[in-house]
This record gives C-alpha cells, structure tokens and sequence, in this order.
C-alpha cells in the first residue's frame, strides 16, 4: 500500500515547519510517495522550488495552501473564527486561481491584529475560484471539524454539503489522528458526514516536521516564534507525531476507533487525488517580457534597430551610417541580430525607457553595472555609459546565443529617487503588473545556536561565547556539522560538543539544570537553514506582461509595498522579467557635490558626461607618454594611489585601500582588474599579490607581459 500525503508544511510556515524542502522531498522518495503535496500556512512560497524538486526527483508535485476561510466579508474585520481550508491546484487553471485566492487573501483579507492577524478568504471567493482546486475538510481547525467538536453534527453535515455542492467530487473529509481526544471524536463524526452525503475520506498527518527525530527541533523552533522557554507549561506544544509517515504508521494511526475498510481506503484516496492533479503547464519556461508601446510603423525588432543605430551615430559623433567604421558596424549588426533571434528586443526597449525617463528627470543614473556593459547596443541607448568595443569588453559575457536565461541588466540609481524609479514602471506597466521581490531570511549557525540556547535557558553570555568560535567566511558563517567534525576550525567548539555540560535556567520556576553541549549544538544542526523571516530585495523589481495575480502569489511587506511571494530564482524561472533597481548613495553624492560646485562656483557640471577625458587618456597610456596625460586625470590618478578613496564606490574598504595603495593604478584597466580579483576564488588562490608584483616588473613574467610586447601576441592575451 502506498500513500500521498496532503497536508504538509515546510519551512515556508514561517517559524513552524520545520521541513526544508530538499530534504522533505528526499523522504518523500525514501517512503515511495508518488507525489506530495504542499500546503504551508496562508502562503505559496515553496510552490515553484516544489516543483522543480519533484521533477528532478521524478515524484509528482501537488501545489497547495492551508487557507483561512470566514464567515463575512474580508475586507471587514470579523469576530467569527478563522477556520483552515486546504486548497489544492488541479491544473494549471486550478493554479491560477489558487495564486488569486492567495494574494486577494493577503492583499484585502487580513483578520486580527499583530500575531493573531491571518490572510483570510470567504466562501464567496471559493465561489468565485473553485475551477480547478481540490479541497479538503482541514485540520480540527477546520470548520466541520469545529462543529462536530461542538456537538454540533447538523451544522457539520451542512457546511460539508455546501462544499460537496460546489466542488463535487474534489471535496474530500480528512482524518488525522495526533493522540488528542478531539481527533477520535472528528473522526468518527466524519465518517458519519461521509456516508451521509457520499463524500470521500482522505487520511492525512498534519506534517511539520520529516522525522520522528525532530520533535525537541521544532519544538525549540516553536519556542523561537512564540519567545518561550521550553521548560515553560504553558505555551503552544505540537503532539510530537506531526511527522512525514509512511503508508504503513498513517494505516497504524486509527485502528483503535476506525475500522479496517475505512482506513484502507482513506489512504487509497490520497492516491486518488494524487492521480487527478495534473502536470503544471506553461508555468515555467518561456519569457513573459511585458508588452511595450511601438510606432505604428515598427515593430519590437526594427523599433530597437532604429534607435540603436541613431544612439551609436550620436556616441561616436558622426552624421551618417556609411562613416562607421567596420568594428563598431560588426559589432552592431551581431548583437542586433542575436537580441532578435532570441527575442529580446522589447526586453532592451523596456530597459531603455525607464533608464531615458531617469535621465531625462535628472534621476542619477550609474554608467554601468557588471556583464551589460559588453553590450554596444546598451551603450548606443545610453543604458550604459561604457563602449564595449573601446575597453575589449565580450558581448557574450552578458548574452550568450547558446544560452537559454535571460539577459541581465542591473541599474544604479541615485537612492534618493529608486522609489520614484518604482513609481514610474508601475504607472507606465499597472500597479498589476509591477512589484517588488520577496527575500527570506534563513537561520544562519550563528543565529540558530543563539535562538536554541535561549528558549533552553542557556545564559546570553555563555551563548554568545559558543556562537563567538564560529569563524565567518566572505560573511558566511561555518556550519553547525563542520565545527563539530574533524575538519572544524575550533578544536574548542568541538570539545565542548563532545565533553562538556551547560547550565540552564528557568526564571519562571527558579530552577538551575545543565544539560549537554552536545544536545544544545544538536537540537540546533537540525533547523539550521530553516527560514525565519521574510524582507524584501534590495534592488529587484519584476515587471510581467500579463496580471501578476494570475502567475505569482502576492503579498505586502512591512511598510505595505506589494512584493512577490517568490524569491529572485523562482521569478526568473516563471520566465518573469526581472530588474535590478539598486539605490546608489555614491551617485546621490556625487550628484550633490555637482549641484554644490555650480551654486558656489557658477561651472554646471553633468556627471554623465564628466569621463570625456578617458578615452585620450588611454590613448596616451597606450603610447608610454604619461607626461601628456589631461590634468584632472593625472589627479585623479594621483589621489587613488593616494589611498584616500572614502566614498568611492567598491574601492572605499580597508580591504581595498590596501591594494590600491600596493598597486598604484595608472590606468581604468588596472582598477576593473583588482576589482575583479577581489573576489572570494582570487583572494583564496593568492592572485592579487602575484597581479601586483607583475604590474611593478617584480617577476619575470612581468616583463613578458608589459604592454609593449603585447603586439607578438594575439588579442585574446591582452587586457581586457
């Protein structure tokens, strides 16, 4: 006998799954699930990153949310109780509509206040989006699990009729048993229900957590949400049995108040619906790049043609088509083509006109942010400031003709002015279209033996001094299971796990205990990595062709922006445009200091245009006559030697200065060169002192590779 089960929770139940989904589906597999189900609390976080897993697994994914339904209208706060409702997508419409549901739900039908505040429905939006969704009774929170608890049998059997009604046969009663009183009551009135009106029974476990292990994690983990101890009685405590079963415990479960027959096939019918849910179409895959506005005698294609030639023409300063010369023309015609064939020409067209709009409201713009700078067609439409064929920078770093993704163009604007950058796609696309990107925030080994230290009872202190022997790499800190294996960094840490003994106290009850390190560190490996918290990114914004409600769940953030409930990857897999808007102070300063020198200096200054000089000055470089380079270079030169680089961008660290300060650049060349060794691979491997002993002839590679020899050697050996 196999079983489905249908009532799940992951880690995506903020701060009370336990479950994160790789592993999850893993034992999904180990216990011959066909497919799973997932269903976290009043939200679709994990929806897409489920069904990648279970496709990579070769299990079926079934896509789902415990909801919150009520009585009344949502938009007004309600008194009446807040019953859970899980709602499982068919098919793809059945997906759509449950990506509406979720998003009316968060968007206009929160009920309560602080933590007791739940997105809610009504049975008129049900109504209103039944097609395509299976639902089931819930949980004992359920509305007829409520009613039969209240001896209320009547109100039971009619709530169950109104949903047989409408959803026919992908209505079904659950049966859970967790060892309360109340689960042998609800079940056999559900049983009673269901022969009464000719529903089906589905057996379901109201999973939390994988396995019978993680009962003291995710109690902690309760703990952590609620900010209790776990010494503490009285305190909201799981059963313990809340764990992914196999078809053999879930047949275990009711044999001591439900017969044979029923159990049997209660479990078969979790088969059944996973029969009857269908492959997602068209969710992931191609690209949805918004619709923009084209003259009548253009289309997408020609449109970007036009404006990329007329952009180049006015770049290089000349009048006509025929005097480009044949590397700029090359390259032109190559790019065009490869945008065309791959069909992101409107995608540039969309980049181009919010970046003209900022330039045109005198919004700073950056002149250009990592692999979009290769592009002649981004410089021409002065979405970047950067010629590509000038600096040797490869098209094929930003868009390569043999890749599938997207092409990726993130844009620095003055922080002052992102939200009105916001503001703009979101009027010139519908505030339906437009909205800001979900981030979560996971438990780092840092902050997890923190938190599991504190609900224990673990002094501060003596938690603090554990967390303290992690080391933190490139911002990362250690795992949890590699301080405490043979590779750790903290032979301390490590003994402490093996050998020592912690005290622990319960304010409440004025009781001091120890415990062991071991079980402390142990309790904490098993839900480190959970997510814990929600925020938004920092720079992304996505910007759809179609209504985001009907593809990507949607909430709001803290301060009330609609952001999506799916993270930057799983944008980017639904095919969704993605932009990075990132808020740039530097270009805020850089600005206000050009505002100042034209109020107190008369001498207007266009940051945009202030790197005129550059190109000379390289070519003088180039020559071997640095006596000749423009004034404001050479000081400009000079001042970075110097060393003196607060508040300028990606060079301002200490970790920076010091190799400016060895290097002493004389060209732009040499500063995109330490900037991109500075970087976690390089900095390991040691390449940066090795880069600067060759830029002063301090090897004898040195001399082999100075630039007056580059001409014996091909093109692809020169810098770039």
């Amino acid at each position: 006998m196999s079983f489905v089960g249908l009532h799940i929770h992951s880690d995506y139940s903020l701060l009370d799954g336990a479950s994160q989904l790789p592993q999850l589906i893993d034992r999904a597999v180990e216990l011959g699930m066909p497919a799973i189900a997932l269903t976290d609390h009043g939200v679709m976080y994990g929806a897409i990153q489920l069904i990648k897993l279970c496709r990579n697994k070769g299990i079926k994914p079934i896509i789902g949310n415990e909801m919150y339904v009520i009585n009344g209208e949502i938009e007004k706060q309600q008194r009446g109780k807040k019953f859970h409702q899980v709602v499982l997508a068919k098919n793809t419409q059945g997906y759509k509509n449950l990506v509406k549901l979720t998003t009316l739900s968060h968007l206009h039908g929160f009920q309560g206040k602080g933590i007791f505040a739940r997105p809610c429905i009504n049975k008129e939006l049900l109504e209103k989006y039944h097609e395509g969704l299976i639902v089931t009774s819930g949980c004992l929170a359920g509305e007829v699990p409520q009613n039969i608890m209240q001896g209320k049998l009547d109100e039971a059997k009619t709530v169950a009729k109104w949903y047989k009604d409408l959803f026919g046969e992908d209505y079904y009663l659950e049966i859970q048993d967790h060892g309360f009183p109340e689960d042998r009551v609800v079940n056999t009135g559900i049983v009673k229900i269901a022969n009464k009106l000719k529903i089906k029974i589905v057996a379901t476990n109201d999973s939390h957590f994988i396995s019978c292990r993680d009962v003291e994690a995710h109690d902690a983990l309760l703990c952590i949400n609620t900010q209790k101890l776990i010494s503490e009685v009285k305190r909201m405590r799981y059963s313990g049995t809340e764990y992914l079963k196999s078809a053999e415990e879930m047949k275990q479960l009711f044999k001591d108040h439900l017969e044979n027959e029923i159990i049997e096939e209660a479990i078969a019918n979790t088969l059944e619906v996973a029969d009857k849910v269908e492959k997602y179409q068209g969710i992931l895959g191609e690209p949805r790049i918004p619709d923009y506005p084209i003259p009548p005698e253009h289309n997408a294609d020609t449109y970007l043609e036009e404006l990329a030639w007329e952009g180049l023409l006015e770049r290089l300063k000349l009048k006509q088509r025929s005097e480009i010369s044949a590397v700029y023309k090359e390259r032109m015609e190559t790019e065009l083509k490869v945008l065309q064939d791959k069909g992101f020409s409107t995608y540039f067209l969309v980049v181009w006109d919010y970046i003209k709009y900022a330039r045109d409201e005198n919004i700073p713009v950056g002149p250009g942010r990592g692999s979009a700078a290769g592009s002649l067609v981004a410089y021409s439409l002065r979405i970047t400031n950067i010629d590509p064929v000038h600096h040797g920078l490869l098209f094929e770093r930003f868009l390569n003709p043999e890749r599938k993704s997207m092409p990726d163009i993130d844009t620095d604007f003055c922080i002052e002015n992102r939200d009105a950058m916001i503001d703009y796609v979101t009027e010139r696309y519908g505030e339906e279209r437009v909205a800001q990107i979900i981030t979560f925030n996971r438990m780092t080994s840092k902050a997890v033996l923190k938190d599991v230290g504190r609900v224990l009872g673990v002094s501060f202190g003596e938690a603090n001094k554990m967390a303290k022997l992690i080391p933190v790499a490139r911002g990362k800190p250690a795992k949890l299971k590699v301080m405490i294996s043979d590779e750790t960094s903290s032979p301390e840490f490590k003994e402490a796990y093996e050998n020592n003994e912690i005290q622990i106290e319960d304010n409440q009850a004025g009781k001091v205990s120890k415990i062991s390190v071991r079980q402390w560190i142990d309790m904490a490996i098993r839900i480190e990595g959970t997510n814990k918290t929600f925020g938004v990114h920092a720079a992304g914004v996505v910007i759809s062709k179609e209504r985001l409600d009907e593809i990507v769940p949607l909430q709001r953030n803290n301060d009330g922006a609609v952001i999506t409930q799916y993270h930057m990857e799983d944008i980017e897999s639904l095919g969704l445009l993605k932009m990075d808007f990132l808020g740039l102070k530097n270009l805020t300063i850089i600005q206000n200091t050009a505002d100042l020198i034209e109020q107190n200096h008369h001498l207007p200054l266009v940051p945009d245009e202030l790197p005129a000089n550059e190109r000379k000055a390289m070519e003088i470089l180039a020559r071997g006559n640095i006596k000749k380079m423009p004034e404001d270079v050479k000081k400009t030169y000079e001042l970075i030697k110097s060393g003196d680089l607060e508040g300028v961008f990606q060079l301002e660290s200490s970790g920076m200065v010091d190799v400016v300060k060895k290097l002493k650049p004389t060209s732009i060349e040499d500063i995109s060169s330490i900037l991109a060794l500075y970087r976690p691979g390089p900095l390991d491997a040691g390449l940066i002192p090795k880069f600067i002993d060759r830029k002063h002839e301090g090897s004898n590679l040195a001399g082999i590779f100075s630039r007056k020899f580059f001409g014996n050697f091909p093109p692809f050996s020169r810098p770039n």
